[in-house]
């Protein structure tokens, strides 16, 4: 129940990598445009679209490329574009530490003080979650000093599901640009990119996308952007135009969209492995995966209050319409996942875990319930 760190290896996964190392083996570097199966040329044409139906997006607003951190950072720079009078950025104080050290690391970049230009939204005292209404009025307040509102699709520690529609609206409302770091959403929950009219966003596709452990990471940029030649970017080769790319031509000459921000030729191996996760989205869809997804959290949160009623406290909201997979439980005793101080985080996949699975799991928080200190101690010692 880990799929929220690092989802499991699909089937395909093994056969896909074995046959590009046949490739590679057989026609070295004619396996660019030559031999049967995939041409690593082309390799990210296989990966545009199934990533799109992912996101809710147009093809030509997708890039495979990079890891997550790194594409963040290249989406500052054309959408992180400070005045003296619009130089903020509004973010969760409690987001993932890569976000907040991008954040940080740009501002100072920029010449502003964190401390001065980063704005961070709170839950207010006693509450785990973010407020969707304390969220619109940070946004409101600071947004004629804001240049950018970044946020999580999904939190991280809490699980919440955060209304992306509604902060785009407000954040472009005020003049604000808006990006999100859908690293806890995509393959989590059902999203809507192009029609939320979110102007950028990044990923990674190891945790509910199945990829595989430091796979390639994704990004979105909305079409309002992507033929906009006066956008700022740090260009590289894949990033020039596709029709002319091995001509080595200049100047540099985007591609259309968000394969226009591209740097580097994508790894294959990472790429085959992606596609053997997304050949499976394509087939179930993200609206049968996300109405299993909410039965699933319903029923290992009526375990909780049925068989440990006192002993487990979930800080995820109950509304199945503001959580994705995800369940983070504070357990009255320290076992798995647990995030510091005290947080054991709980995500049955709807692809692959089942209901049978979730009852084991509670069977076995009850029966760790059971035991006394000394026993746990005993379990969870390096010998046992």
């Amino acid at each position: 129940m880990c799929g929220n760190s690092l989802g499991l290896q699909p089937a395909k996964t093994k056969q896909y990598v074995n046959e590009e190392l046949d490739r590679w083996a057989k026609l070295g570097v004619r396996g660019h445009f030559e031999g049967e199966g995939r041409h690593w040329a082309k390799i990210d044409d296989l990966l545009q679209s199934p990533m799109a139906r992912v996101v809710g997006a147009q093809d030509k607003e997708i890039a495979v490329m990079n890891g997550l951190t790194a594409n963040i950072h290249l989406m500052f720079v054309p959408f992180y574009r400070p005045t003296k009078e619009r130089y903020k950025v509004i973010m969760e104080a409690q987001a993932f530490p890569s976000d907040r050290y991008i954040v940080e690391s740009q501002v100072r970049f920029h010449g502003f003080d964190p401390q001065e230009a980063i704005v961070l939204v709170r839950p207010r005292e006693g509450e785990h979650t973010l407020r969707t209404s304390d969220i619109l009025d940070a946004i409101g307040r600071e947004g004629a000093r804001t240049c950018m509102v970044f946020f999580p699709g999904v939190q991280y520690y809490t699980g919440q599901l955060f209304d992306m529609k509604t902060i785009t609206e407000k954040g472009h409302e005020q003049g604000c640009v808006v990006g999100f770091d859908l690293a806890h959403a995509v393959g989590n929950v059902e999203l809507h990119l192009h029609e939320w009219e979110v102007d950028f966003a990044c990923w990674c596709t190891y945790k509910y996308l199945n990829a595989g452990p430091g796979s390639i990471a994704g990004t979105f940029v909305h079409e309002k952007h992507g033929s906009n030649s006066t956008l700022p970017r740090f260009a590289g080769w894949w990033g020039h135009d596709d029709s002319t790319r091995f001509d080595m031509t200049k100047p540099f000459k985007a591609e259309e969209g968000a394969r226009g921000f591209q740097l580097s030729n994508p790894p294959i191996l990472q790429c085959v492995s992606l596609i053997a996760s997304l050949e499976i989205f394509s087939k179930c869809g993200m609206k049968a995966l996300r109405s299993k997804s909410e039965i699933m959290t319903g029923y290992l949160l009526m375990l909780f209050k049925q068989r440990l009623q006192g002993h487990v406290t979930s800080i995820t909201p109950e509304n199945p319409q503001e959580r994705g997979c995800q369940l983070s439980i504070i357990f009255d005793k320290p076992v798995c996942d647990m995030r510091e101080p005290d947080v054991i985080r709980l995500a049955p996949c709807p692809l692959y875990n089942t209901f049978h699975e979730v009852y084991k799991v509670v069977d076995m928080l009850v029966k760790l319930n059971a035991m006394t200190q000394e026993e746990l101690a005993a379990l969870m010692s390096p010998s046992s």
